[in-house]
């Protein structure tokens, strides 16, 4: 029975953002628990790999890309991966990017682009395959919100911003929908070693301060998102809607 909770078989996955980092290792995990899985990166190619880890475990994969900062990407990325599989049961909405300069100089390319990537296209794509789901009376969407979706950051006002409003979003879809049979969730990472926190790594003073206050003592690696993006894609997770999953080492309860 636990098994059956869990297992992902027969379904297929959208992930974006899946060429590295937090992405991969979830369209990975989800290809372990027995998902096909649509790998989509920014550029031609690039969620290739992951694609090919994925067919190598015997499970079906297909790369697709579309830079997210354009809302015309997007659309095409959408069709694109509907072309893949008609039939798309979990949306992972985990593509994200980070610009960071003082609040007072923060560029409005900057901040628009931030915002179009973080915010912009996981309601276009939730909207898009949301409808499909409501068709079929079920569906999982998971998202990618962060720490900082309940806190300010420093010089990071539009990732702020939008990772405030992702969990917002997952709520409100949430509330509309989940009498459909849809659950939608968001997994909100801690302090995790990957590109966007290249700059706080390099910060010796702040890499400190940060490790100094995660109770598991280590910053987290991408695999470290493998259960709960499963558990939020399964069965499991049936009578789970509207929450916001931290997976922080602790950071939040210190």
């Amino acid at each position: 029975m636990i098994e059956k909770l869990f297992s992902l078989e027969e379904k297929t996955a959208l992930v974006t953002g899946a060429s590295r980092g937090l992405g991969q290792a979830m369209a990975i995990a989800l290809a372990d628990a027995g998902a096909n899985v649509i790998c989509a990166g920014s550029r031609p190619g690039s969620a290739d790999e992951t694609a090919g880890i994925i067919e190598k475990k015997g499970r079906k994969s297909w790369s697709v890309f579309g830079d997210l900062s354009s809302s015309s990407e997007v659309e095409k990325l959408a069709e694109d991966a509907n072309s893949c599989s008609r039939t798309i049961d979990i949306l992972v909405n985990n593509a994200g990017t980070i610009e960071r300069f003082p609040a007072a100089e923060y560029p409005t390319e900057a901040w628009e682009r931030v915002i179009q990537t973080n915010l912009n296209s996981v309601y276009f794509l939730s909207r898009y395959f949301g409808a499909k789901m409501i068709e079929r009376k079920q569906g999982k969407i998971v998202n990618t919100a962060s720490l900082l979706s309940f806190s300010g950051g420093i010089t990071v006002p539009s990732y702020a911003a939008s990772k405030h409003a992702v969990a917002g979003l997952t709520k409100a879809l949430a509330n509309e929908w989940a009498v459909k049979n849809i659950q939608v969730n968001a997994i909100a990472p801690g302090y995790f070693k990957t590109d966007n926190t290249q700059a706080l790594q390099n910060n010796k003073e702040r890499f400190a301060e940060i490790s100094a206050r995660i109770p598991a003592s280590r910053w987290g690696i991408p695999e470290d998102l493998s259960g709960a993006v499963i558990f939020l894609s399964s069965k499991a997770s049936d009578y789970v809607n509207g929450h916001i999953l931290t997976v922080d080492g602790g950071w939040m309860a210190r």
